[in-house]
């Protein structure tokens, strides 16, 4: 493979962003969003609620209601950070579990322990939850394990509190900082973005404003390692390589020859790559969501290497099928595999389980000899914009067939 490809905006941190439209009613722009499916469905829950979207406009001055529509809200886990700005804002919300891949239906247990410690009051009827509060009240609430998508909810939640509220234990990603930075320019008043503790003082009301987004560190890693897996020379231009200083060195550890500028990464073959243990931990360690991609590489490598998942049960799962394509993996445990390499892969009909082993399956399928068909697509669609146009451009045999 050959050729350059372009980052866009994180779509981990536009998804958020969308999210703050509902603090404000005065209009926010937020340019350049990634054109990716759960892009879409988090546009159609804001269209459902009342928000009026005009290209990269959007206004909440007129909502109609403050419950999330099941059916949209089902289909994807980043529904639920609209739960801390309406609550925040109308002092009322319902939703049901948030939904999404086969990863989707993780506890939400951080988000309903933080209302409640802001003062809200919650009621549960099958699978819908009632939260309402008259005015959110600042307070201090330590998360028991980390969490992004719980660290981002509560800092919007609190961001109209009455108040101060210390946030601690809270994830550390690029995207929370972009998220705070954000807010503070419609008016909040947060510090600490970025650490383990955030405190937030409560404000009346946001202002309106315009979002400068960041590169998608994850899209990138995707690609410096598809670059790395697949022996090409590939530049990976607009990213931010402080934000995968981990995955280079680990690239690095494992034989790979890169290039590394102040905003690009450039991949160049090399004859031989060596096995390597790796670990996913939160940031700024080794992401959860590069740790698929990078075991299909390991399956390239020389020697035995071992995955050990930290973040989330089950998702290794997926190397069932890497095994069917020809990869020596053994599960160890539900954490922890081992990789024997190099493994020649062939090609295989395969099923896409979510976004991040969807995307290295599609990896593994154009290192693999011969052909191979990759279905529910949709979930690689929710994460990665374009994507077979951007590997067709790379020099990948792809294309998309409608069922």
């Amino acid at each position: 493979m050959e050729g350059e490809v372009t980052i866009g905006n994180a779509k981990n941190a536009a998804l958020k962003i969308l999210a703050v439209s509902l603090l404000t009613p005065k209009v926010i722009k937020i340019p350049n969003l990634p054109e990716i499916e759960d892009m879409n469905r988090m546009k159609e829950l804001l269209i459902d609620l009342g928000v009026r979207i005009s290209q990269d406009r959007f206004d909440s001055s007129k909502l109609r209601k403050t419950d999330l529509d099941y059916k949209i809200a089902d289909r994807f886990r980043a529904s639920i950070v609209l739960t801390g700005p309406l609550l925040a804002r109308f002092g009322k919300v319902s939703f049901p579990h948030p939904g999404g891949c086969t990863l989707g239906k993780r506890p939400i247990n951080f988000f309903i322990d933080g209302f409640e410690a802001l003062g809200a009051n919650i009621k549960k009827s099958g699978q819908v939850y009632t939260i309402n509060a008259k005015k959110l009240i600042g307070n201090k609430f330590v998360f028991p394990n980390v969490s992004v998508t719980g660290t981002e909810t509560m800092m919007m939640a609190a961001t109209l509190a009455k108040g101060k509220t210390v946030l601690k234990n809270t994830a550390c990603e690029p995207e929370i900082e972009n998220l705070a930075n954000f807010l503070n320019l419609l008016g909040a008043k947060i510090t600490g973005a970025g650490t383990p503790v955030i405190e937030i003082t409560g404000v009346d009301k946001l202002n309106g404003g315009s979002w400068q987004g960041i590169p998608d560190r994850i899209d990138a890693g995707t690609f410096v390692i598809l670059g790395v897996a697949a022996n090409g020379h590939i530049k990976v231009k607009n990213c931010e390589p402080e934000h995968l200083e981990v995955l280079l060195i680990l690239l690095e550890q494992a034989g790979a020859n890169l290039e590394i500028g102040r905003d690009y990464v450039i991949v160049k073959p090399v004859k031989k790559l060596r096995a390597l243990d790796i670990k996913t931990r939160e940031y700024p360690g080794l992401a959860t969501d590069l740790q698929a991609p990078f075991t299909v590489l390991l399956t390239q490598a020389d020697g035995i290497s071992l995955v050990h998942e930290t973040i989330y049960d089950g998702r290794l799962f997926y190397t069932d099928i890497l095994n069917q394509m020809g990869a020596d993996i053994i599960m160890a445990d539900p954490h922890r595999v081992i990789v024997k390499g190099p493994s020649r892969l062939h090609g295989k009909k395969i099923h896409s389980p979510d976004i991040r082993a969807g995307i290295a399956l599609v990896i593994a399928a154009i290192i693999a000899k011969g052909q191979s068909t990759v279905d529910n697509i949709y979930q690689i669609d929710r994460g990665y914009e374009k994507i077979d146009e951007r590997l067709k451009a790379l020099g990948a045999d792809i294309k998309r067939v409608e069922n």
